[in-house]
């Protein structure tokens, strides 16, 4: 399985809008409507892969003084298209 790593700024919130989050009980991000802004991305082929590059990415002043982080994403594969073989019946 074939991994995404991705280094992105953390996005500053009010602490109103935490708590209107908690109490409203919905989101404060969504990050399939409005990701955080990416500054580095790196592919992995495997597992371990990209957790070796995660930490080297995590070392970067930025990660650890809290204003960016690092997020390791699996890849899925797409599934082989169907091909359909006139005269084969249920193959």
């Amino acid at each position: 399985m074939r991994f995404l790593i991705v280094r992105t700024d953390i996005r500053a919130v009010a602490d109103g809008d935490i708590a209107a989050a908690w109490a409203d009980g919905h989101r404060l991000r969504d990050e399939t409507t409005a990701p955080e802004p990416r500054r580095q991305i790196v592919h992995a082929e495997d597992r371990d892969a990209a957790l070796l590059l995660a930490r080297a990415l995590a070392t970067v002043g930025a990660v650890r003084a809290g204003k960016q982080r690092v997020k390791v994403l699996p890849l899925i594969e797409p599934r082989p298209a169907f091909r359909h073989r006139p005269g084969r019946i249920g193959t």
